[in-house]
């Protein structure tokens, strides 16, 4: 397996729960800061690599960061305004995009490894990625992106993401192919835990209905095979013989945040243990929050398998 070049370190920004960090560790980068505004996620991080994230980035000064050669970024989402005439770096201000513009103005590391919803890409008819890149070029960076499905590399949840890898203008990449689908065969049904372990997950609803035939074959993409109630968001119930839905944050229903899934003829959630599986964490992270937040932090993270492929094709270039 290739490995980073000696003394290659990160920062992790808008942290979460540690998902760049697992992927950058596992390929011999040294983290060097972090930082994390909620303070359940940092508990969580805090637990499991022995560091305290910082708090609130926009309140850290570029100066106090230390000098870095790749910036890790799962950064949120905030739609800033391009409709006004004003141009270039100050159009991101009051964004949380504009904290890693900033830093990466200051600091110039090799090479930006960033994550967003697949929807960003369509925003605004595409003038909002289009704004972002052209803020990346503007500060000396060439610019990369796609979208990828976790379904493709290797864990059995459907989600869509869109990841961005930037590389300084004069380590001179004049191209960067995204991985390949590695469509490996996976499905719910290998990650899920014993009845006894979830047996506390079960919905229990009368409302609750179910296709006559289950199906038999396995797939990499979610299954649907019944509804809770009216079968809206969070009352879908899917199969164990295809894939998860994607985890989120926030949503409500019976199945809110994982989905409903019909296991040995009962209808639960997933478990948060099973969630880490799903997103492909290591089966010894530790979750030390309540299951509510660990929902939570598992629904904002990211699918470690994909991150992992990307770095690799990082890594097939030889430059860091």
């Amino acid at each position: 397996m290739k490995q980073f070049n000696s003394n290659i370190t990160f920062i992790d920004l808008f942290a979460g729960i540690g998902g760049f960090r697992i992927a950058m560790e596992h390929y011999g980068a040294t983290c060097v800061f972090s930082s994390e505004i909620d303070n359940y996620a940092k508990q969580t991080y805090s637990t499991n690599f022995d560091d305290m994230p910082h708090g609130d980035i926009t309140l850290i000064s570029e100066t106090i960061i230390p000098k870095h050669d790749v910036l890790c970024a799962g950064f949120p989402c905030q739609a800033f305004s391009i409709s006004g005439k004003q141009k270039g770096f100050e159009d991101a201000r009051g964004t949380l995009f504009f904290e890693i513009i900033r830093i990466v103005n200051f600091h110039k590391p090799k090479l930006l490894l960033l994550e967003n919803v697949a929807n960003l890409k369509n925003h605004s008819d595409g003038e909002t990625i289009n704004h972002m890149v052209s803020l990346l070029k503007d500060i000396g960076y060439t610019v990369f992106f796609d979208i990828l499905n976790a379904s493709n590399f290797g864990v059995p949840q459907s989600r869509k993401r869109i990841y961005f890898v930037c590389f300084r203008n004069d380590i001179n990449v004049k191209n960067f192919n995204f991985p390949k689908p590695t469509k490996k065969d996976i499905a719910l049904e290998d990650v899920l835990l014993p009845d006894h372990i979830t047996k506390d997950y079960i919905i229990y609803r009368d409302d609750i209905n179910i296709q006559k035939t289950e199906p038999t074959n396995r797939t990499n993409k979610p299954i649907r095979i019944g509804t809770i109630n009216k079968g809206g968001q969070g009352e879908r119930i899917y199969s164990p013989k295809g894939h998860a839905i994607t985890l989120s944050a926030n949503g409500g229903g019976a199945g809110a945040k994982t989905g409903a899934y019909l296991i040995n003829g009962k209808v639960r959630k997933l478990c948060p243990e099973e969630c880490k599986l799903v997103q492909g964490f290591p089966s010894n992270y530790i979750i030390p929050v309540n299951d509510s937040q660990a929902w939570k932090q598992f629904g904002n993270t990211v699918a470690i398998p994909v991150l992992e492929a990307i770095i690799e094709s990082i890594l097939e270039l030889n430059i860091i």
